[in-house]
């Protein structure tokens, strides 16, 4: 039995799963990645929010990049980044259907447990 939606992994590589949830493993990153969602921001101006360097913020924006999480686009002499609802979605389809494997097991449980104490007669 499959885990994974055929749809959800080909949008979704083993590799960038892992990108995807390590990007979202720290909270400044999960913070950029909300505010970058909701409007576009210069990563100066994320910088300015943050209590760390110009340089770690760059970082953090790198991963998210690379995790697709987020896209940088050139304006002048900013670097303009917007967060990518489409990532986002995805990886929430993922974690949607691991709950339903969960929950799956749950039931299942339950039956036997249920089998157990009425000697498999219901």
């Amino acid at each position: 039995m499959g885990i994974y939606n055929p749809m959800v992994v080909d949008s979704l590589t083993d590799e960038r799963i892992n990108r995807v949830f390590h990007a979202l493993a720290d909270a400044t990153r999960r913070d950029i990645v909300v505010r970058t969602l909701k409007s576009e921001h210069s990563v100066s101006a994320l910088a300015r929010r943050y209590p760390m360097s110009f340089a770690a913020v760059q970082k953090h924006v790198a991963v998210l990049e690379e995790a697709g999480l987020v896209t940088k686009q050139r304006k002048g002499r900013e670097q303009i980044v917007r967060g990518d609802v489409g990532t986002i979605r995805r990886a929430n389809k993922l974690l949607d259907e691991l709950a339903g494997v969960w929950r799956d097991r749950v039931e299942r449980m339950g039956e036997i447990l249920a089998d157990d104490l009425t000697g498999g007669t219901r």
